[in-house]
This record gives structure tokens, C-alpha cells and sequence, in this order.
């Protein structure tokens, strides 16, 4: 199983061989890179990997969370490394992406699971992401999640 620096420098290298060969990705690379990141974006969470996921979410990332709490990237970041949230479980299914140039929008459900400040806890969600293409590299700008009814 891989560890989040592992996507991380495999998405790198991805992107600086594309850029070598000064080839515009295909809609389906893109696709695949954007499902890339999104997973990567799971396991840094998991982790506690603040310094991965700082380097997929713009300094103007925003996130609008199931509770309705809006958290710039600080903030965000700052709850990334809160030890008392401890999931043993993040996952996505059913993502769809929908790009827009140099935008693209990730929409699908996610599955966290674990403990947070010693309560167990396991929540199903949707999920929309923002990202853009800034000078060539993929960064989120906008996070929404929503709770799933069981």
C-alpha cells in the first residue's frame, strides 16, 4: 500500500513528464489525475499529513463543512492536525469529475470512519471539490461535504 508521499511524488512526476513533453493531457489523464489527488487528498487526512495536503489546497482554499462551518486553508489546516480525530477509514465511490478547461469540479460519496475524541464514528457523505489548474499544477480551491441520510 502506498503512503501519501508516494501518490504525491508519482503525481509530480506525472506532471513534470507531461510538461516535458509539452503535450496537453488528455480529458480522460486529467480525470484520472484529479480521482489521483482526491485519494491522496484521503490518505494525508488520514495521516495527519498536513504538509501533503498543504500541497494540494490553494492559499485561497476554502471549505464549507457537513455542519456548515466555512474554514480557510489555515483553518483547515489547523483541524488536519487535531490528533483527537482518528480515522481508521476514509474513502470515496461514485466520483464523477466534470472539467471546465482549466477548472474541474470532483463530485462524489465518501466513507469516514474511526474515532474522534474516543466516540466511534462512521459517516457516509457527498463531497464537492473545486479544483483549478494553476500554472500547470492541480490545486483545490473549494471543499463542500454534506451528510448522507442512513
Amino acid at each position: 500500500m502506498m503512503n501519501t508521499r508516494d501518490v504525491l511524488c508519482l503525481l509530480l512526476l506525472a506532471g513534470s513528464l507531461a510538461g516535458a513533453q509539452n503535450t496537453t493531457p488528455s480529458a480522460q489523464e486529467t480525470e484520472t489525475l484529479l480521482i489521483a489527488l482526491e485519494n491522496g487528498w484521503n490518505q494525508a487526512q488520514l495521516h495527519h499529513d498536513s504538509r501533503a495536503l498543504n500541497e494540494m489546497v490553494a492559499d485561497t482554499f476554502i471549505s464549507t463543512d457537513n455542519d456548515g462551518i466555512l474554514m480557510t486553508k489555515a483553518q483547515f489546516m489547523a483541524d488536519n492536525k487535531d490528533l483527537s480525530y482518528a480515522a481508521s477509514l476514509m474513502a470515496n465511490s461514485d466520483e464523477r469529475v466534470y472539467l471546465y478547461g482549466d477548472a474541474a469540479v470532483v463530485a462524489g460519496i465518501y466513507h469516514a470512519k474511526g474515532l474522534n475524541k474516543g466516540q466511534p464514528f462512521d459517516h457516509y457523505g457527498r463531497f464537492t471539490d473545486t479544483w483549478v489548474n494553476l500554472r500547470g499544477k492541480w490545486l483545490c480551491v473549494a471543499s463542500h461535504t454534506s451528510t448522507l441520510k442512513k
